[in-house]
């Protein structure tokens, strides 16, 4: 037994890289319980025994000591050995899980490549590499992503905790893997010479980044896109179809507006620094391309300058205003300060708060509890057919 229980610390200690004493303490422990079950067994019932366990690591010898006398048995030389494998199994799938916990953790903000492993009801398993799963909620997918088992995907680490062993959160839904396709695909920005400012991401349906270069000499749209698109398709079939609008990034906050919502033509730009908002005035043949579909563009613009952002055609501003102005509580005049605050639609004027309203030029708190009132009731005519000619 004393050979058994030694090779079995040098193999632990040699191979598995695992304290020894670790080992030891745990040996000693098993012991302890045994020896108390032991000594109960032959002394009185309510007696607790004091048990001391000695083990010696060079010669393996070990001395069970209950009530200040030494006890001899062979049960304990077997316990010994088994508690030994016991903790070796257990040390190992403890170190193996720490080593997978410290190598995925410093990975999170990145990205991973792996294989579809199962798919669940409520997630997508990954096998990273056979190194360990990493777990794709359904939240965490993005609308456009259809997968096949054994099919290869990269996905951003989102998050890795301990529970229940280790968990490896991945998602394709984070802006994070946009931004790190971007520096794989990309070798200026993993260079350094093209940045990418900010990134607004609608998974599944639009992502606009904002860039900048460095260097005069390296147009920063340019190195993006890649030769005939090459590189953005890339990144575009790894989104599966996602569009990707590339935009430069400006100091000029009024140019960057105009990139931002291209393809529109912006007419004019007035700026609220102090609350960050912007009013834009377009063309009314460049209004649906500035405000996007279901209002993607304008939305998506919004977030990657950090402004409110309010795009309008004179022709909608006339027609907004000639709408309100059909409320008898309001004339033209606050008609015309009620679209330019941004109340350009009856229905959202039936859900102001009546507080903001009445901060307005020529509204007071009565005046505006009236329009309010008179916007929730509003009723608007029934459209005439067109007479046929």
């Amino acid at each position: 037994m004393k050979k058994e229980f030694l090779t079995i610390l040098a193999q632990l200690e040699r191979e598995k890289g695992l304290d020894k004493q670790v080992l030891i303490d745990a040996v000693k422990h098993a012991l302890i319980v045994a020896a108390k079950k032991i000594a109960k067994l032959s002394g009185p019932e309510d007696a607790e025994p004091e048990v001391n366990v000695e083990i010696d690591p060079l010669k393996g010898d070990i001395r069970v000591i209950v009530g200040g006398k030494e006890v001899m048995s062979n049960e304990f030389g077997r316990i010994a050995a088994q508690t030994a494998r016991q903790v070796i199994i257990q040390k190992i799938r403890e170190a193996e899980k720490d080593n997978i916990y410290n190598d995925y953790k410093t990975k999170e903000g990145d990205i991973v490549g792996g294989v579809v492993y199962r798919v669940e009801k409520k997630a997508m398993i990954l096998d990273l590499m056979g190194k360990a799963e990493g777990i794709i909620p359904n939240s965490f997918l993005s609308p456009l992503d259809r997968f096949r088992l054994g099919e290869r995907v990269k996905a951003f680490v989102y998050e890795v905790k301990k529970e229940k062993g280790v968990q490896i959160i991945l998602s394709r839904r984070h802006e994070g893997l946009v931004r790190k396709l971007f520096n794989l695909e990309v070798p200026e920005i993993g260079e350094g010479i093209v940045e990418i400012k900010a990134i607004a991401r609608e998974a599944g349906e639009r992502t606009k980044v904002a860039v900048v270069s460095k260097d005069d000499k390296v147009d920063c749209v340019g190195a993006c896109v890649g030769i005939r698109g090459s590189r953005v398709k890339s990144i575009i079939e790894e989104l599966r179809g996602e569009k990707i609008d590339i935009v430069r990034w400006s100091e000029d906050i009024k140019e960057f507006m105009k990139a931002a919502l291209s393809p529109a033509v912006i007419s004019m730009i007035e700026l609220d620094r102090t609350n960050r908002r912007a009013k834009i005035l377009v063309a009314a043949d460049q209004l649906s391309l500035a405000i996007g579909r279901k209002g993607q563009n304008v939305c998506l613009a919004s977030k990657l300058v950090g402004w409110d952002i309010d795009v309008r055609s004179r022709e909608s501003i006339e027609e907004n205003a000639k709408a309100l102005a059909k409320l008898k509580s309001v004339g033209k005049k606050v008609a015309a300060v009620l679209v330019d605050a941004g109340y350009s639609d009856i229905n959202f004027l039936s859900r102001a708060n009546p507080e903001k309203l009445s901060e307005l030029q020529g509204i007071g708190k009565k005046k505006a509890a009236s329009i309010i009132e008179e916007a929730k009731n509003f009723k608007p005519e029934p459209k005439q057919p067109k007479e046929k000619k």
